[in-house]
This record gives structure tokens, sequence and C-alpha cells, in this order.
């Protein structure tokens, strides 16, 4: 179950842009710091050799997988290599139907109430707000009061420390975190200070 990974820190990393030699590093830096899930968009380097690096070195209960999915064949291939979740940045729902064949956790991006029902009904096991930047907290409380009530909402884009909270009061379970955690030009020393102060973030709001 995707919550039992969001348990204790909701918080999913996205790591556009790692290269394979840097992937174990990063994702124990990562893991250290509190993170659960790991994310490496298909428009990396090399996505699906660093998605079985991580899926191999990180330790029981981190959950590995591959984002920026765009069809089906690619969850065949990130099952392939170990991965086992599916985020997209739209809500197409033969991706997520693959995704829940292969028992993997799929969370597709939604901009709309529509889109966000649609990927619910064909097995999303969250919902990726997606861009949080053009969606603020008042819309995502609104779409808070007519969506199931277990629904996983998890705003991605744009998201730092300091507007986390915003999002938490409209109703938000957690989020996804690009730039502002990780980018190639980022040391580990780096990448590893700012899981921190997002840990650190969400525990301050909790």
């Amino acid at each position: 179950m995707l919550r039992d990974y969001l348990a204790d820190l909701p918080l999913v990393a996205i790591l556009r842009g790692l290269r394979p030699d840097a992937a174990e590093a990063v994702g124990m830096a990562l893991v250290e710091a509190g993170f659960r899930i790991i994310e490496v968009p298909l428009n990396s380097p090399d996505p699906f050799r660093s998605i079985e690096i991580l899926a191999k070195a990180m330790p029981t209960g981190v959950l590995v997988g591959g984002g920026t999915v765009l069809d089906p064949e690619q969850v065949d291939g990130i099952r392939d290599v170990g991965g086992k979740l599916i985020v997209m940045p739209h809500g197409d729902t033969d991706v997520i139907r693959r995704a829940k064949e292969h028992r993997m956790l799929c969370t597709p991006g939604v901009a709309t109430p529509t889109e966000a029902f649609a990927a619910l009904k064909a097995g999303a096991d969250a919902i990726k707000i997606f861009p949080a930047e053009g969606i603020p907290p008042a819309i995502v409380k609104a779409w808070r009061a007519v969506l199931p009530k277990d629904t996983i909402v998890l705003p991605v884009g744009g998201i730092r420390p300091d507007t986390m909270k915003s999002y938490v009061d409209a109703g938000a379970d957690g989020f996804g975190l690009g730039s502002a955690l990780f980018t190639p030009a980022m040391s580990v020393e780096d990448i590893a200070r700012n899981a921190r102060a997002f840990a650190s973030a969400w525990k301050e709001l909790r």
C-alpha cells in the first residue's frame, strides 16, 4: 500500500537528471534523511539503469520507481528492472491500467477534478496535482470537498519547505519534490542537506 511508504515522511524524491554512477550515493543520502519513496524520471540519462541500481541498493521498505512515464511499454521496462512505482505527468488511463496489471503502485498527474476522478476510476493509488504552481491551495481545498475522503493527494511542482503548510492546511497528504531537493549539479552533501530541511519542515507541520 502506498500509505505504508508515506506514513513516516510523505515526501517523494524526484531525481530528474540522475546519473547511474550517482544513484546509490544519492539514494542513501535521501534514505538517511527519512525518505522512503524515490522516483527517477525517464527523461534522465539511462533511467532504467538508475532505477535498477536503486531498487537493488536501497534498504527494505524503500519504494523505487520511474517518473515521466508516458506509455504502457515504459511501465513494462520499469517493472523489468525492479521498479514498483509509476509516476506520470498526465492521467493516461492505459498507463494506469498497465501498472495495476503488474501490481505496481501508480500516481498519475492531474490538473482538473475530471482528470482526478478518471484516474481514480482506472485504479490510481494517489493523484499527483501537477503543476502545483498553477493549482493553489484554495483549489486543492475545493477538490478535497468532492474527492473520496481516502484519496491520497500529492501536489508536485515548485514545492519548497516554506510552501508546504498552506497545501497541508488545504488537505494535501504529502508532496513530490523536484529541483528544490535535487539537481544533477548538486553534491551529495547538498542533496542530504536539502533532504533534511524538507524532513524537518514536514515534522514541524505535524
